[in-house]
């Protein structure tokens, strides 16, 4: 009878030299010179204006800061599938008027209310989400298109007025004692939160790094098995369901009255906080913190300019010389990739 023999030492060899999983840094080279740049900031207008570091400065910059961040967050998956959404602004206009409403006129309980926010947003993300998925046209002609239609909804539900009388429930994410915890906002503290399930989900689950396939070529993603149409679906249904909350923490921030300027130009304030955080704008490449970053390096930016006197207009200069820098810097990076190979 023969014995069963061993496995060839070869093999048991080959099995002991694979080296440890290779896991990508915590923090990008991207990240590292935003984190630089915000401290630089933060240094020199705390000597040109003491009053700025102090928590009756840095509070509103933080509760300014959530819901641009946090639309950030949404806008961080469908840049990184290569795709774009001109119109959560418009959304927001829909979600604020909405939740007003609900709050001022039915009496809805703030957590109800909010949850219709997040919901409505929720169902716009998929009215762009299907046109652009399964209607093969480019994200920028959808979403101006939806821009308009969903401005217009907006409109027409806040008719010719105003909406006044907001309740005190929406404290809790506002700029008062009940909207802090430990000296920091609710609102920026539950971005923080969200933005760490999202930066873990596209760090460690598959599913995650599909977003990252699709925008690098979503064609060998779709070969590859990559159900593509479902991730880019919900990159725009997760972006509509924070435009709905990020809704409840502009209402917050303001006063007892909402008008139609709300969410005007916050498609802007959030596309140049990702690409600033080094998002491709060609897809297949960024992260959630550096989103952060981006959009805490922007409010930094418009708040400075502010304590400084400066005229206005000087922060939309500034932030728009951060997204050529960092769009320049991207295109580089690519070339210098391509010519590598």
């Amino acid at each position: 009878m023969t014995a069963t023999s061993s496995p060839p030492p070869r093999t048991r060899g080959a099995r002991r030299a694979r080296g440890p999983r290779v896991i990508a840094p915590l923090v990008s080279g991207q990240e590292i010179v935003l984190l630089a740049v915000i401290a630089v900031l933060w240094v020199v207008l705390g000597f040109a204006t003491p009053a700025f570091l102090t928590a009756g400065s840095l509070r509103p910059l933080f509760i300014e800061v959530a819901p641009i961040a946090l639309i950030g967050v949404g806008m961080t998956l469908v840049i990184v599938a290569a795709g774009i959404d001109v119109s959560v602004g418009s959304q927001m206009m829909v979600c604020g008027v909405i939740t007003a409403r609900l709050l001022v006129e039915a009496h809805v309980p703030l957590p109800l209310a909010a949850l219709v926010s997040v919901l409505v947003g929720a169902v716009m993300g998929a009215v762009n989400g299907v046109l652009i998925a399964w209607g093969r046209v480019h994200a920028i002609i959808i979403t101006f298109g939806t821009l308009n239609l969903f401005q217009f909804v907006g409109r027409q539900i806040f008719g010719s007025q105003t909406v006044n009388g907001i309740p005190a429930t929406l404290d809790v994410f506002g700029r008062g004692e009940p909207g802090q915890t430990l000296g920091l906002p609710h609102s920026f503290l539950l971005t923080a939160v969200i933005a760490g399930v999202v930066w873990w989900y596209l760090r460690q689950t598959p599913g995650g790094r599909h977003f990252y396939a699709i925008g690098g070529d979503a064609l060998a993603a779709e070969l590859a098995g990559i159900r593509v149409r479902r991730r880019v679906l919900l990159a725009y249904v997760v972006t509509g369901a924070l435009v709905g909350l990020a809704a409840i923490f502009t209402i917050a921030k303001g006063t007892t009255t909402l008008d139609q300027s709300i969410g005007a130009g916050e498609e802007l304030a959030v596309i140049a906080a990702v690409i600033i955080g080094g998002t491709s704008i060609m897809g297949g490449r960024g992260s959630v913190l550096g989103t952060i970053l981006g959009a805490l390096l922007v409010q930094t930016v418009t708040s400075g300019v502010t304590q400084l006197g400066w005229p206005s207009n000087l922060s939309d200069l500034f932030v728009g010389v951060f997204v050529i820098v960092a769009v320049g810097t991207d295109l580089l990076r690519q070339r210098t990739r391509r010519a590598a190979r």
